[in-house]
């Protein structure tokens, strides 16, 4: 994990496993939308720490910002957009 960048104020994290398409298609999406929107991006593997396999068991990948959880399994763009509208304001 990487010290969060403060010229980027969002910080999302995915929670996710190798080998997961839809883990793969969610941070693709986000890469791509990298270039519109200023957040950094943390990928986590919930199969590397038992608590996380506990909590997220097979509901990967979750798209979370801070403590709330913005989406799983498929990035919702609605939900992501409204996280920036927040920082807008």
């Amino acid at each position: 994990m990487t010290a969060p960048d403060p010229d980027l104020p969002v910080l999302l994290t995915v929670y996710g496993r190798e080998h997961c398409h839809l883990c793969q298609d969610m941070l693709a999406t986000l890469q791509e939308l990298k270039a519109s929107y200023p957040f950094q991006l943390e990928v986590v593997d919930v199969d590397s720490d038992s608590d996380l396999q506990s909590r997220y068991g097979q509901r990967v990948p979750v798209l979370m910002a801070g403590n709330r959880e913005i989406c799983h399994y498929h990035l919702d763009l609605n939900a992501f957009g409204r996280i920036f509208q927040r920082i807008e304001k």
